[in-house]
């Protein structure tokens, strides 16, 4: 028996009741002990581990998700469903096992392979549009059209040629970047595996001790129910990895809780919504954001989690500035005691939570594999549940790999079958040209490059979902980004005189015409015009020769991490803004309204990717990185206070002018002094805040709150 029910998307499932809902159980169980049976003993290859990966979802997400549902809600019938998702798994399969005697026709497809991967591709695009909508099978549909066909009548750097249908078909499913290749091994073995962690926490009432600890912490402070909204859903979204999915969560207990407070509700909504969007940039999971960012730059999966802690807690301290003065700007009160302490939290459901997270940790920092610490972390939460009143058998075991394989349908048809756009990106260079078209359109600007970013990723974020629309925008301009960090560096050496020879060599060829500018001392606007204006074949031989590894190496993990910050801002950023309207509904707020509080809570998503681009905030050098957070906390706050007219106590304009340049100055990279003068200004108007401000009145809370 089977019928259909709302989803936390807004969707709606398919559920299952009786004997079918104990078999779509055991299925769930199945794929999910396989995948972890498979990453200690790889007894298949990795094509046909991302196949069975596809293939296994694939019958999932036919069954959860039907093909269509008429006005009264009935779906399709579920026969019919099963028989794609079996097609589309068997294709799925059968094309893992035909690729030796593909190689041994001379790269031919016989009849059976056409069937099935014509199949598997066709099916890759019904059900992502049935998990995430029309955008990304457009998408698909048009990348492999162009290759095919429309490409040759493109003109201009666009131009394609063309490939042969079987080319195309083959390059989609056996390229490196294609259905079943990089995408599709990060999905089937860290993220699945995480996701499995997440469940696992989510199942051992880790998420409830996340809660009650926060409110333990906060809930007693001035705008408290806010900042425990804050902690709540930074700590969530470390389990979860999902923006709406964490708003959904926790959004039930802490939006009340803020409206009982006082604060309105569209505020109260846009707290929850930004502060969840936070959860993805949270270490150490980082939803599927860090394994991809790893695969991409091939920097250790620890490396990119370790450097992105203080970013993440920068981005959660200025949701909680803006909580705070919020709060202040309304008197609002703190709420009465509950009875809940740190140490009720932790004898009641600590150890489920701190025990595998720590256990996690413990196992990246020492050099182990992501997979082999969330394995042992998932290990580790069983073990640790004994110690807490929700103990964990085999039944919630058991409970625990349905949730984790259930939970990552949408993510796993999601990643494979945006291959099929990366494989056609990476064949026809159009990431390339794209990365170009940046550099010129930049001017080699890089403020203008993260403006030009930005709109690209919300723009993408109406149709994707935030890890598609961070995968399609670094490869499409993440070289450009990277490119132009580095030539600070190159900028810097050419200023300071001390560029070496070969390089000064490779310049001169380059611009013959400025050879007279190179034999003198170089001021840092001509060094900055000079390398700004060189073309890439030139631009490019000399930061190999110029910057060091390390500097390299940063510069590049910064442009991804631009991209993935910005690439969340279609959670909180109208016209669509998904969490902030899931927290609206929760909110009983109006939707547009609850979007732009989250926006504009939301701030840190744009002011910290600058510091990624123009300070060593990524760098590893941990002095250096300590340096631009504290400076980045006094400034953030400054500029929360500017655009919300109060501090402790609310101000005129002009108190608003001085803390937005105030807050400019100390986040301005590169300059100690300004940052310090900045600082001190910071401080001087709070201090007079404090002193001189007056105090409104107090809110009254409707009963009805």
């Amino acid at each position: 028996m089977s019928n259909t029910e709302e989803d936390e998307d807004g969707g709606r499932l398919r559920s299952f009741t009786g004997l079918a809902d104990k078999t779509l159980s055991i299925i769930c169980f199945v794929i999910a002990v396989g995948h972890i049976y498979v990453a200690f003993d790889p007894v298949l290859s990795e094509l046909q581990r991302n196949a069975f990966h596809f293939a296994g979802f694939a019958m999932l997400a036919a069954l959860l998700y039907p093909m269509w549902r008429g006005s009264s809600g009935k779906a399709t019938p579920l026969a019919l469903d099963f028989a794609l998702g079996l097609s589309v798994a068997v294709s799925a399969v059968w094309l893992a096992q035909a690729e030796n005697a593909i190689y041994d026709r001379g790269v031919k497809f016989s009849t059976a392979d056409w069937i099935a991967a014509t199949i598997a591709i066709i099916g890759a695009i019904e059900l992502t549009r049935r998990v995430a909508g029309i955008i990304i099978p457009m998408l698909i549909i048009l990348s492999l059209s162009y290759v095919a066909y429309w490409g040759k009548f493109v003109g201009g750097v666009f131009s394609f040629p063309g490939l042969s249908a079987e080319t195309v078909a083959f390059r989609s499913i056996y390229g490196d970047d294609a259905m079943f290749g990089t995408i599709a091994r990060i999905s089937s073995t860290y993220v699945f595996l995480f996701i499995i962690f997440g469940a696992f926490l989510l199942r051992s009432g880790a998420g409830e001790f996340v809660i009650n600890m926060a409110r333990a912490v906060a809930g007693k402070l001035v705008g408290g129910p806010g900042i425990v909204a804050v902690i709540a859903s930074g700590l969530t979204g470390t389990i979860s990895g999902s923006a709406v999915a964490n708003t959904a969560s926790t959004g039930v207990i802490t939006i009340p809780l803020m409206k009982r407070a006082g604060f309105q509700p569209k505020f109260a909504g846009g707290v929850e919504a930004a502060a969840s969007t936070g959860g993805q940039l949270m270490p150490p999971i980082m939803g599927a954001g860090a394994f991809v960012m790893a695969s991409f730059t091939q920097i250790p999966y620890e490396t990119i989690v370790a450097v992105a802690a203080l970013p993440a807690l920068l981005y959660f301290l200025s949701v909680a500035f803006f909580v705070r003065i919020e709060a202040r700007r309304n008197n609002l009160q703190p709420l009465p005691d509950e009875g809940q302490t740190l140490g009720s939290a932790f004898k009641e459901g600590g150890a489920s939570f701190i025990i595998p997270i720590c256990t996690l940790i413990g196992l990246l920092v020492a050099g182990f594999t992501p997979t082999y610490a969330a394995v042992f972390g998932i290990l580790a939460v069983i073990g640790s549940s004994w110690l807490t009143k929700n103990r964990m058998g085999p039944k919630a075991v058991f409970e625990a790999f349905v949730m984790g394989s259930k939970g990552m349908v949408l993510t796993a048809v999601l990643l494979c079958s945006v291959g099929l756009v990366v494989n056609v990106i990476a064949t026809a260079g159009i990431g390339n040209t794209f990365s170009l078209m940046i550099t010129s359109w930049a001017g080699g600007n890089i403020l203008i490059a993260l403006i030009l970013i930005a709109l690209a990723s919300l723009v993408l974020g109406m149709g994707l979902p935030v890890t598609a629309a961070y995968i399609v925008l670094a490869t499409l301009s993440a070289p450009a980004l990277s490119g132009m960090i580095s030539d600070q560096f190159v900028i810097a050496q050419l200023a300071a005189g001390t560029m070496p020879e070969a390089a000064k060599a490779v310049l001169m060829f380059g611009v013959p015409d400025q050879i007279e500018l190179l034999s003198r001392e170089v001021t840092h606007a001509e060094a900055v015009g000079l390398i700004r204006s060189l073309p890439l074949e030139i631009a490019a031989p000399v930061r190999d020769l110029v910057v060091p590894p390390a500097v390299a190496t940063s510069a590049l993990l910064s442009a991804h991490m631009i991209i993935f910050w910005l690439s969340q801002d279609s959670n909180v950023t109208p016209p669509v803004a998904l969490a902030a309207f899931t927290a609206a509904a929760i909110a009983k707020a109006p939707a547009m309204a609850t979007g732009v509080a989250s926006w504009k809570l939301a701030k840190g998503l744009y002011i910290i990717p600058v510091l990624f681009a123009y300070t060593p905030f990524l760098s590893g050098d941990w002095p250096a990185m300590i340096q631009v957070f504290c400076f980045g906390a006094i400034g953030v706050y400054a500029l929360a206070g500017a655009l919300q007219g109060c501090m402790e106590k609310p101000f005129g304009w002009v108190m608003r002018g001085l803390c937005l340049v105030s807050g400019i100055a100390t986040l301005w990279p590169e300059a100690l002094a300004i940052n310090l003068a900045g600082a001190v200004v910071t401080v001087a108007i709070l201090a007079a805040n404090i002193r001189f401000g007056k105090t409104p009145p107090m809110t009254t809370v409707p009963a009805s709150a």
